[in-house]
């Protein structure tokens, strides 16, 4: 037992060393450079990834510990002066001693919509020091906000250069619906009473899928299985019966209505086969002849153009990433998303009213929505 014991203390000791020979590594001389990077990720909303690390902590912007008068320890972050299209941050350096991590609200757009989403990259900056007295470590250990100019040293030691971590964290990547998201943070480097250093640039270009919510949306109904009557109409002098019924109907792709193209499928599912028209209701009392069946006709409005359906029969809407747009919330969504407005008309042609069974009819018309899986 004792044997045991003291292999887990020796253990133990090794294992403290290690930090220490780590934080004892001094920082590489840096002299700040701009630098401009490209962030190109793709994801789908059932899988949101991990956080993006622009940054690492204590990614060395700045240091020298041979030429103090540089004033790298007091480097900064700031944003660019004007609408905040950039990065919304102090344009100028600031005073502010407070310790933490600070968020720089950052706008992107959707291209296809032009729908905003902004969304928070977290930063801070960390004072490297000319020596390690401080608790052995180069580093004073206190995250700072980007834009501060706060810089003070330790023992014996004075600020030499400056740390700093950047990300976008993953709950803030959850804001993105599905399309393909832009934006760019740009980040000037600054000492006091010196000119800028360096520019930082970081142009986004995220493509969100949301394939799990690929749906046709009728307002009219929401989350209720819809119930939709034909309209009849009875023209008591021409003896005559017919109807039309707009049902107003919204596609949603899952990809920001940037589809190649959508496939919708009108199906009359009832037991009875149709009559001409392909699509049919039936009186209720089951008998089943002609004087007991109703024909309608289903057509669909895709961007100005009538699309008549065929029972059964895909047909393919092209042309989705031109077409009009409407926001909408969907059933089961907490989010605003836009879809592709297709309203279908239901049209019963003209008929003599003496030529059907009076009474009740019904069926059921099925609606599919194929998105293909190609992306452009």
């Amino acid at each position: 037992m004792k044997h045991f014991i003291g292999w887990v203390m020796a253990l133990a000791c090794i294992l403290g060393m290690v930090p220490a020979e780590a934080f004892a590594q001094r920082p590489p001389q840096v002299h700040p450079a701009s630098e401009r990077r490209e962030i190109v990720m793709s994801w789908d909303r059932s899988a949101v990834p991990g956080d993006i690390e622009l940054w690492a902590p204590r990614t060395v912007l700045a240091y020298d510990h041979t030429d103090l008068s540089l004033r790298f320890g007091t480097l900064h972050l700031v944003c660019s002066p004007g609408n905040g299209e950039t990065g919304r941050c102090p344009a100028s350096g600031q005073a502010d001693s407070t310790p933490g991590l600070r968020n720089i609200p950052l706008s992107f757009v959707e291209e296809r919509s032009q729908m905003t989403a902004e969304l928070n990259v977290r930063a801070g900056l960390e004072r490297a020091l000319s020596g390690r007295s401080c608790l052995g470590t180069y580093w004073q250990n206190v995250v700072l906000a980007p834009w501060s100019t706060h810089a003070f040293g330790c023992s014996l030691d004075a600020p030499a250069g400056t740390g700093a971590q950047l990300s976008v964290a993953s709950s803030e990547l959850r804001k993105l619906v599905a399309g393909i998201w832009t934006a760019k943070l740009e980040l000037h480097a600054h000492v006091p009473n010196g000119s800028r250093l360096a520019t930082y640039s970081f142009d986004f270009s995220l493509t969100v899928t949301d394939r799990n919510a690929v749906a046709i949306y009728l307002p009219e109904f929401d989350q209720a299985t819809p119930s939709v009557g034909l309209d009849l109409r009875y023209n008591p002098f021409a003896q005559t019966i017919d109807g039309r019924k707009v049902v107003d109907m919204c596609l949603y792709d899952g990809f920001g209505s940037r589809s190649l193209y959508l496939g919708v499928t009108a199906r009359d599912v009832a037991a009875r086969a149709p009559g001409a028209t392909g699509f049919s209701v039936w009186h209720r009392d089951g008998r089943g002849d002609e004087r007991q069946r109703v024909d309608y006709t289903v057509t669909l409005d895709h961007n100005g153009a009538a699309v008549p359906m065929s029972n059964g029969v895909e047909q393919q809407l092209q042309g989705i990433d031109s077409a009009r747009l409407r926001l909408v919330v969907l059933p089961g969504m907490n989010h605003p998303v836009f879809c592709v407005p297709t309203p279908m008309t239901l049209v019963t042609p003209r008929f003599p009213s003496t030529s059907k069974d009076a009474g009740y009819y019904e069926g059921q018309l099925q609606v599919e929505l194929r998105v293909p899986t190609a992306t452009p």
